[in-house]
């Protein structure tokens, strides 16, 4: 068998219902939370502090912020967990325990170190499409998310 550049599979995975774990709420977690929000039955934000919209979506009871440090047994009953801190070591541990216990993981700060990548995504109606480009060429990415959704308004005001 030759040796083949790393590409990876689309997968779409039910989480109706299973929990996430994001540990850290700057920038980068509270993206991957509002992505994440249509998808997942609990959604538990882990973080000393947290950004405004984070704050807001837990007012609102859509996600579960505790203004904490993170601890490893936070992560016990998660299917999945986002680290999105600036401290490497911490995102090491998160990494090594998701690995003990067969969590699904994604660092971040270090692709190497996940088991998905964060897709664009794009809904309309009960059609899904994530869009990946293997972190690679996040521009392109989002012109071809922005190209899907006008040909998506398209087809659907055809079809009205």
């Amino acid at each position: 068998m030759k040796n083949k550049e790393k590409k990876l599979f689309p997968l779409f995975v039910d989480f109706t219902g299973k929990k996430a774990v994001v540990v850290g709420a700057g920038e980068i977690a509270t993206r991957r939370v509002k992505t994440l929000l249509p998808f997942l039955g609990e959604i538990q934000v882990i973080a000393p502090k947290a950004s405004g919209e984070i704050l807001e979506l837990a007012e609102q009871g859509e996600v579960i912020y505790q203004k904490k440090c993170y601890e490893r047994e936070d992560l016990y009953d998660a299917h999945m967990v986002l680290a999105a801190t600036n401290d490497t070591k911490v995102n090491e541990d998160i990494y090594s325990t998701c690995k003990c216990l067969g969590i699904l993981v994604n660092i971040a700060s270090n692709q190497n170190k996940c088991d998905f990548h964060f897709p664009a995504v794009l809904e309309q109606g009960d059609i899904v499409i994530g869009i990946n480009g293997g972190g690679k060429d996040h521009k392109k990415v989002k012109q071809v998310r922005q190209e899907l959704e006008i040909a998506l308004k398209g087809s659907r005001e055809e079809a009205e």
